[in-house]
């Protein structure tokens, strides 16, 4: 089996572990006061299933090849490491206001510093450079189209709902900070 792939297969394990150990690790910590979940989080573990399955599927083909397979792996790599950067800095800022599913803790303050100082899911931001980076490091334009299409459909999906739920917490609070903000890429969207 080629090396890259042995490497894009194992760090998508590891990762997938270590949201695992995070998302267990925020459970049993959590006081969750308020939950606006409405299924959302299971639905996006579903869609990132799919995609890494379709994509996955196709870049082990030749189909959709890309035959600079270095250059894209290099590029695929480096947005995988800046958006697990960007994912861990997310999580470290919320510190203890950090939920995996949609949900209001005790003492829930609205975070307005780091990176969410410019955008309001700067989590999500990560995530998605991750999933776009270890399709990319496949070299295959089309496992990139195949990973990127059910993922995003997750979040936008994901997002609306939690923008809703926090504006019906947080009220005139969230309404001002959606205003300063973008939802995940600042200055543009």
């Amino acid at each position: 089996m080629n090396t890259r792939v042995i490497i894009i297969v194992g760090f998508s394990y590891l990762y997938g572990l270590f949201e695992a150990f995070m998302n267990f690790r925020q459970r049993r910590n959590g006081k969750v006061k308020s939950s606006g979940d409405k299924g959302s989080l299971w639905l996006l573990y579903i869609l990132i299933a799919v995609g890494f399955t379709l994509s996955f599927s196709i870049g082990s083909t030749r189909t959709g090849r890309i035959y600079d397979w270095d250059t894209f792996f290099a590029i695929g790599v480096v947005l995988t490491v800046i958006g697990l950067i960007i994912r861990i800095v997310s999580i470290l800022t919320l510190k203890e206001h950090f939920t995996y599913s949609v949900a209001i803790i005790e003492n829930h303050q609205l975070i307005e510093r780091g990176l969410y100082k410019s955008i309001r899911h700067p989590g999500y931001l990560g995530q998605l450079m991750i999933f776009i980076g270890i399709a990319t490091s496949l070299s295959n334009w089309l496992s990139i189209v195949l990973m990127i299409i059910p993922i995003a459909i997750g979040y936008i999906h994901r997002i609306g709902i939690e923008e809703r739920f926090m504006t019906e917490q947080m009220g005139e609070d969230y309404l001002n900070y959606k205003n300063r903000t973008k939802r995940l890429i600042p200055m543009i969207y």
